[in-house]
């Protein structure tokens, strides 16, 4: 049998305020007997980011998670590659439960096997488009002749040929994007997440940006977005739809 890329398993995330603390076993209870984000709040002090989650992503896939502002779609995607642990559960990559990783592991991980886009792109003011491209293949220590061959590759691929000495101030939104996708490709990824990466940009930007995604996905790159938008679920294999912290549809 098949293995998948991703596999989430019974995820919980509690945000637990200190003075809150000694209720985090009643709100675990009460959320798996069913109770609702409200009442488990309302009852603890306590905010359940997420709720049992189950999902799993098959190789080269593009998976899609659908959500409002507030749902829980940022919350899940740091979980999936641990930026921000999960209370409870479980997630495998490749068969590798992550969750028991330690810091130096998922350091290695992060660097050889996912990659993420943030909605605010990530980028650094300072420096302009090529040395944004390479700057995580600098702080890995390589060379700068093989790291500017590789960023040159990537900037190629997503349109951004040709402004590489360019500042961060004078691209444009659309730009940007490309940019932050850019600097996750850098690294040859086989997992890409990319959060709310279309928010904020124009119509003509996303249709370039999604047709962007199947391109890397004919490379053999899996690829996890997270979006507020329902018309984007017609360019994903497969979508999930997140609301108040569970799974509501889909997966």
């Amino acid at each position: 049998m098949t293995v998948p890329v991703l596999q989430v398993k019974n995820l919980y995330k509690l945000f637990i305020p200190l003075e809150h603390s000694q209720n985090e076993k009643k709100a675990m209870a009460m959320l798996e007997q069913g109770a609702s984000r409200t009442e488990v709040q309302e009852a603890t002090g306590i905010t359940a980011g997420l709720i049992d989650i189950n999902f799993t992503v098959n190789k080269g896939e593009v998976f899609v998670l659908i959500g409002l502002s507030g749902s829980g779609k940022s919350t899940l995607i740091r979980c999936l590659n641990m930026l921000n642990p999960p209370t409870s559960g479980t997630v495998y990559l490749e068969g590798d439960n992550i969750t028991n990783f330690s810091n130096k592991q998922l350091q290695e991980l992060r660097r050889t096997k996912v990659a993420m886009v943030f909605q605010n792109f990530g980028l650094i003011s300072n420096r302009n488009v090529l040395e944004n491209a390479y700057y995580g293949l600098e702080i890995r220590g390589v060379p700068l002749k093989e790291r500017t061959e590789k960023a040159m590759q990537m900037l190629e691929m997503v349109g951004l040929q040709g402004w590489e000495k360019t500042r961060i101030s004078a691209l444009s939104g659309g730009m940007k994007q490309k940019l932050a996708l850019c600097c996750a490709l850098v690294h040859r990824p086989k997992v890409l997440f990319l959060d709310e990466p279309t928010t904020g940009v124009d119509a003509v930007s996303r249709k370039e940006f999604w047709a962007m995604l199947g391109r890397i996905r004919e490379g053999g790159v899996t690829i996890f977005v997270s979006t507020p938008y329902m018309d984007e679920a017609a360019l994903c294999d497969r979508i999930a739809m997140i609301s108040e912290g569970s799974i509501i549809g889909g997966g």
